[in-house]
């Protein structure tokens, strides 16, 4: 139970230290290093509460995919920083307000679990065997009561991935596209050409 105890604390701390360094680091590819390191010990949160999956999924998904985008395209663009942070103490109002609404908002959440502890705690949400893993119950509770909801999740992400395609797809000058209808209709005489070159001649 100590060593639990200790291994929270240790995963807990790095974890917030490491959210707090992707915010103050002046360099965005640390910030994204940060970020990941936050992913890793927020796995291992999930690991000591004994929701593997959740934490598998958080290392294969957030690190294997979109922390590691994040890297490669901060590292890969040229982008003018200092020209992006001028900006900063014209909009530094606007964030310490929706920073005080949140932090008001954690303080309600906390300080309601110690007023009225009864209505605390978790609610089940659906009936879930004991014997099943705990990939299995997620999948019973996503694929029953919650497969509604589930696939309109999957809808809203692949409206904003066509919007994003869509929005970011420019007509530039110069560059060849692929027209399939063309290619379907040339002939075998219009794509090939047969060429007599003498021999010893070369081409």
């Amino acid at each position: 139970m100590i060593l639990q105890t200790l291994a929270f604390y240790l995963f807990a701390f790095v974890a917030v230290a490491s959210g707090v360094m992707v915010i103050v680091a002046r360099n965005p590819v640390h910030s994204v290093l940060f970020l990941i390191l936050a992913f890793f010990n927020s796995a291992g949160l999930f690991v000591l509460i004994g929701a593997e999956f959740l934490a598998m999924l958080l290392v294969v998904v957030y690190v294997g995919a979109v922390a590691v985008l994040f890297l490669f395209v901060v590292m890969m663009l040229d982008i003018d920083f200092i020209r992006l942070r001028e900006g900063f103490m014209r909009y530094l109002p606007v964030g310490a307000m929706i920073g005080l609404v949140l932090l008001a908002e954690l303080a309600v959440v906390v300080g309601g679990h110690f007023v009225a502890p009864e209505f605390g705690g978790f609610v089940s949400a659906g009936p879930v065997t004991a014997d099943a893993t705990n990939t299995e119950a997620i999948g019973l509770l996503i694929y029953t009561d919650y497969v509604f909801i589930f696939q309109a999740a999957g809808l809203v992400l692949l409206v904003a991935m066509v919007g994003a395609i869509v929005l970011t797809a420019r007509r530039r000058e110069g560059v060849k596209r692929q027209k399939v209808s063309d290619q379907n209709a040339r002939r075998p005489e219009e794509s090939v050409e047969v060429v007599k070159v003498p021999t010893g001649s070369g081409v």
